[in-house]
């Protein structure tokens, strides 16, 4: 199965046709990261069948030039922003992983790590703008797809909203959870929870190849 095929009739239906309506309506009046050209960006980079790993965020970065259509991602030569930093040192801590000089986890992506963030739209200056017009159904969606295969993934839910997801996802898959990795609560236990190896043992565990996190 491809994401064409199991978002089809979603995509197809009324309500995905008035969620586009009302995107396109707020273009006209304000200003939307990211570009349209990235709404779904995170499904082009990352096949339904080649998800080794999903890590959720909540909603777009919502400064200028940040958002890449990739959770906690941004393009090279924007700042890191702090979550990402933090995540870049748990994975320093855990896989001796040296840290880089730039925010761009397409490379991840393009590995099977699928990063996906429940919103996939916000408003300039104003994070959740985008909360209530209807992308948390379309990414539950893509989550239940995800969900639905075979093949064994591995789910990291960091933060309260992250772990609201849990009820859609099938048990022969692996949940790691964890604080957000936020300054406000990575000290909470994001820093340690070491996910990234355990996501990697238990692929091995599966006879499925780990996930390259070198940047």
């Amino acid at each position: 199965m491809t994401w064409q095929d199991t978002l089809a009739p979603i995509k197809q239906s009324a309500f995905f046709q008035t969620l586009l309506e009302t995107l396109a309506r707020r273009q006209k009046t304000h200003i939307i990261y990211p570009a349209a050209k990235d709404w779904f960006r995170a499904l082009k980079l990352t096949p339904l069948e080649a998800v080794k790993i999903v890590i959720l965020g909540q909603d777009p970065y919502h400064q200028p030039n940040q958002a890449n259509g990739l959770a906690f991602s941004v393009h090279k030569g924007v700042k890191i922003p702090p979550s990402l930093r933090n995540i870049y040192k748990e994975l320093a801590d855990d896989l001796n992983i040296k840290t880089p000089n730039h925010g761009d986890l397409t490379v991840l992506a393009k590995r099977g790590v699928l990063l996906l963030n429940t919103t996939l739209t916000v408003e300039d200056s104003t994070p959740m703008a985008h909360k209530d017009i209807g992308w948390t159904t379309f990414t539950d969606a893509v989550i239940k797809a995800v969900s639905n295969k075979k093949t064994p993934v591995v789910f990291m839910l960091w933060g309260t909203h992250a772990k609201t997801k849990i009820p859609q996802i099938a048990a022969h898959h692996l949940i790691l959870t964890a604080p957000h990795p936020s300054p406000l609560s990575a000290h909470r236990g994001f820093f340690g929870c070491k996910h990234f190896s355990r996501a990697n043992a238990f692929l091995k565990a599966h006879h499925l190849d780990p996930v390259d996190f070198r940047l």
